[in-house]
């Protein structure tokens, strides 16, 4: 004390307490008192003095005893007229003092009995000192005992009551203490003889993990908030009371810093008469009765009188049935604002419940609860799952039911001033014995009302509208953007036209005939057309039609074939991406996926078991998953109003309308999506699968086993499985297998995503067949302007002297072959006879030869001289057996004719396959042959005819002009 006390915080008995409140009211030390019972006997009323001056610093943390009014309620319950108190030598008497003025009033006939330490010499002074028709009586009063002595003192007593014969099967021992653990309850229900009855005071278990380690942002170890723990079964009454007692004074203290209020301790001396009170002794004292925590035994505050009121009393007890054994289970709780809460009517249940009628409050809630077809006059009928449940259980027990529709329409849900509202109210209140609907078995709930064995799942679903299949023919260039598809196209025609210009400053470098050795450069690549037909036929990985020798076309086409598969590879693994997320995209399968989506909307029932299951998960400091914390931000916004509905049947028709998602029991959303008319809703997630549906009934119902156990039997049988099947079938009116089985059907592709691709095709042939039709009309008007016989002509000479590629000669058949040749021959029949006259006139042809000859070569002699010499030099050359005779051309080296072993276009008259070698000589390069007709010129202006050097080749591709200026007859 001379270094300063802040506040007391002590546990004793009420003789020491006494003292400490002297000395605490005169120097205004703040005192936290906590009554302890000597030896485990129960405890008494502890009177305190009042203070002179009327200022008291002690603060009883431990509520005033309240046992005289909780066994006033259990006699009254009980119905008992006589019975026994016994009492050991650490109880009080006076503590009585009240309880027997009670019964007094009432008429009750109460007898009080002393129990030493030596319980054996109780009962054998009893045998001494009474004679026999005493004894008889005592028998019969000791029928009906309170027992107000420690654990191990009532257990040695019942003992010694049943080994003398004291006690029958009909005695009824009520056993009275605060502090009592379950291993003492269980050694007591094992030896008595007859029912046993317990009452202890109990705290609010929180069973939820979620909040039963935080108490005010105050973290307790789990050695004392874990129900699972034995520390915790282990520890007294009273020391619970001394850890919230200082937990309230670590918040005062916590208060008085913040506030800045804070007054110096002040140093005491109870010796010196000069020492003076503490100062900031009474604002302590109102700072610490202003708090209000929660600890281990619950709602700690201190009313104006300075003392907790919050204290709460459980009523266990076995049962008479000797179908259940001993089983201890409880019977009913009572708290200081309810009073009792539950049953304690001795009842007999032997031959079932035949006769009985019980009164059944229910709620609709499809599939479980519906109304029937009902008969004018009648009373309602009702039918679905749990009716069939319940008319099982009546058949099988021989009860018959009342049974009406709770007027709220609510299961039930403790409102703020302690009470009960809808179903759990009714049995409460007891207006009835049965609440029979989609009612789940919740820890809330079970402290108030008991509830059979579940006799079915509970988990929660979500009841969505099911999304609707977006159609885009055109999903396979979805991989690519736009402007990346344009830029694409515009990259064909861009280097068609530069390999075509490339192509054209090679042609003009190279004016000179290639040598012996050299192959003749291309062609193909001469026109802007075969440009961009070479570079798109790169692109979509066919190839091209010719060999670049440039090495700046190389360059191009390297660049672009690299840049081909880079684009090729991109699509294709894109594409890949895209429908794999595709088939993701607006899918909610959990709640996670519901949390992170911002398209739907979703919600609850207002005060309903699944929204206070939410509102548990999500404001638990210790969740370590953001998804329920989400998840009740959305549900509980402006108070649930926003999103969250008033009745499940709201709930189905908002999710029906909208983007909406329902959370609500997953057996009544998939009842709702089987039967829905237009089958477009769905039903998906699942979580707490570990509760389930059960009948509530009164705290203390002799119904509750009998109820379980039939229960367990349908479940056996297999008769449940049989009524879900009714209610829940697997094949509805909808299906709810088709929106679950879309993943595995959406690894392949659907028509409508492929229909694209043949929507390209499609215009592709129409395309082609409009071209067509135009290339028709276009040469059918030119043809029709031009004279017949110059086009014939001309025509006929180009076909003879055009080039014919060695691909043509190979592939074709021997009888193809044939037709090839005799359709040159005829065409170099036509054209001499056009010459001639013989087929026309002679001098249209040989103005058509002029003008042909002229349009390529300028002003020249006259031509019919050299056709004149062509012919014959024709004939001069089928005369002749060489296999290979070259001319000379006027400014451009040798003409050589190619023969071949086997005769045809190459070989000579007198051609064998077995004589003479494969003659080849190079041929003249493509600028010599810029006219059909520029070989005959070339033939008439050479008459001598040198044979070039022959060489071996069997793989000549080209064969030029010239060498087909042999007639076909020839051959």
């Amino acid at each position: 004390m001379t270094q300063g006390i802040l506040a007391l915080v002590t546990s004793t008995g009420c003789a020491s307490a006494s003292a400490l409140q002297s000395l605490t009211d005169a120097m205004h030390i703040p005192h936290l008192y906590v009554q302890r019972s000597g030896e485990g006997s129960p405890r008494t009323a502890c009177q305190l003095n009042p203070s002179p001056d009327g200022q008291r610093y002690t603060l009883a943390a431990r509520p005033p005893v309240r046992l005289n009014e909780v066994m006033l309620t259990l006699v009254g319950e009980l119905r008992w007229q006589k019975f026994i108190v016994f009492y050991d030598n650490e109880y009080d008497i006076r503590g009585l003092q009240s309880f027997l003025d009670q019964t007094s009033r009432q008429g009750l006939d109460v007898s009080l009995q002393r129990v030493d330490r030596n319980i054996s010499k109780v009962f054998s002074n009893l045998f001494n000192t009474m004679r026999t028709e005493e004894l008889n009586r005592y028998r019969d009063t000791l029928r009906r005992a309170i027992l107000l002595l420690s654990p191990r003192g009532a257990e040695a007593f019942i003992q010694q009551a049943v080994e003398t014969n004291l006690a029958s099967k009909d005695s009824h021992w009520v056993f009275v203490n605060e502090e009592i653990s379950d291993t003492e309850i269980m050694e007591l229900a094992h030896s008595a003889l007859g029912r046993m009855t317990v009452i202890r005071q109990i705290f609010p278990l929180w069973r939820d993990s979620n909040v039963r380690c935080m108490r005010n942002n105050h973290r307790i170890s789990s050695l004392l908030c874990d129900p699972q723990e034995g520390y915790l079964q282990s520890l007294e009454v009273s020391n619970l009371y001394l850890y919230d007692s200082v937990l309230a004074l670590a918040n005062a203290f916590h208060r008085k810093l913040v506030d800045r209020k804070w007054h110096s301790m002040a140093s005491l001396n109870c010796i010196k008469k000069s020492t003076k009170p503490w100062n900031g002794g009474w604002s302590m004292l109102e700072n610490i009765q202003m708090g209000h925590i929660t600890g281990l035994t619950g709602t700690m505050d201190f009313k104006a009188n300075g003392s907790n009121s919050h204290v709460q009393f459980e009523i266990l007890g076995t049962s008479f049935s000797e179908t259940f054994g001993k089983d201890v289970k409880r019977l009913a709780t009572w708290d200081s604002v309810h009073g009792l809460n539950g049953s304690l009517k001795e009842s007999r249940i032997e031959n079932g419940m035949q006769g009985v009628t019980v009164k059944v409050v229910t709620l609709l809630e499809d599939p479980f609860v519906m109304v029937a077809e009902n008969i004018l006059g009648q009373p309602k009928r009702y039918k679905g799952f749990s009716i069939d449940v319940l008319d099982a259980l009546a058949k099988i027990l021989g009860f018959k039911y009342e049974i009406y529709q709770v007027a709220d329409s609510k299961y039930g849900s403790q409102l703020p001033n302690g009470s009960w509202n809808g179903m759990i109210g009714e049995l409460i209140n007891k207006r009835a014995d049965l609440a029979v609907s989609a009612i789940t078995i919740t820890p809330e709930r079970e402290s108030a009302v008991d509830f059979s064995k579940r006799y079915m799942d509970y988990s929660v679903g979500i009841l969505l509208r099911k999304p609707e299949e977006k159609i885009n023919i055109f999903s396979l260039f979805a991989p690519f953007d736009l402007a990346v598809w344009g830029c694409i196209a515009a990259a064909i025609p861009v280097v068609g036209v530069l390999i075509f210009l490339l192509s054209r400053m090679q042609s003009l470098r190279t004016q000179n005939p290639p040598g012996p050795h050299q192959q003749p450069a291309t062609q193909a690549s001469n026109s802007l057309y075969s440009a961009i037909w070479i570079v798109y036929g790169a692109f979509v990985q066919q190839g091209g039609d010719s060999v670049v020798s440039s090495v700046a076309l190389r360059i191009v086409m390297g660049s672009w074939w690299l840049f081909t598969l880079i684009v090729c590879s991109s699509y294709t693994a894109n594409l890949a991406a895209y429908l794999t997320v595709s088939r993701m995209d607006n899918n909610v399968r959990t709640f996670q996926d519901l949390s992170r989506q911002m398209d739907v909307s979703y919600g609850t029932v207002r005060d309903s078991a699944v929204y206070e299951y939410f509102k548990n998960k999500g404001t638990n400091p210790l969740e370590q998953d953001s998804t329920y914390a989400e998840l009740w931000r959305t549900i509980s916004k402006n108070n649930g109003h926003d999103y969250s509905v008033s009745s499940p049947s709201e709930g189905i028709r908002k999710a029906k309308k909208g983007p909406y998602a329902f959370l609500w029991d997953m057996a009544v959303v998939e009842y709702a999506a089987l039967t829905d008319d237009d089958c477009t809703i769905t039903v998906t997630g699942n979580s707490m699968s570990s509760k389930g549906y059960g009948i509530a009934m009164q705290h203390g119902s002799p119904y509750r086993d009998l109820f379980s156990q039939k229960i367990l039997e349908l479940q056996e049988k297999g008769d449940l499985d049989i009524l879900k099947q009714k209610w829940w079938p697997r094949t509805g009116r909808c299906d709810l297998n088709s929106h679950s089985n879309t993943t595995p059907d959406g690894r392949s592709l659907k028509l409508h995503s492929f229909a694209g691709v043949f929507c390209v095709l499609a215009a592709g042939l129409l395309l082609a067949c409009l071209v067509a039709g135009l290339e028709m009309w276009w040469n059918s008007n030119r043809c029709g302007q031009e004279q017949p016989k110059e086009v014939t002509k001309d025509y006929r000479l180009a076909r003879v002297s055009g080039p014919l590629t060695y691909n043509d000669i190979t592939t074709a058949s021997p009888e193809g072959r044939k037709d090839i040749w005799t359709e040159r021959e005829r065409d170099w029949d036509e054209a001499e006879a056009i010459d001639t006259g013989q087929g026309g006139e002679s001098g249209t042809g040989a103005s058509a030869y002029e003008q042909s000859y002229g349009r390529g070569h300028g002003a020249q002699a006259d031509p019919w001289p050299v056709y004149r010499d062509l012919c014959a030099g024709h004939r001069q050359h089928a005369a002749q057996p060489a296999a290979g005779v070259c001319a000379g051309l006027p400014g451009h080296g040798p003409v050589c004719e190619h023969l071949s072993p086997g005769g045809g276009p190459w070989g000579g008259p007198g051609s064998d396959t077995s004589s003479g070698p494969w003659q080849h000589t190079p041929p003249p390069p493509p600028q010599q042959l810029h006219h059909p007709l520029h070989s005959v010129q070339t033939q008439s202006s050479q008459r001598g005819a040198v044979p070039t050097e022959s060489r071996q080749d069997t793989h000549a591709n080209v064969i030029p002009g010239s060498s087909r200026r042999t007639h076909p007859r020839s051959h």
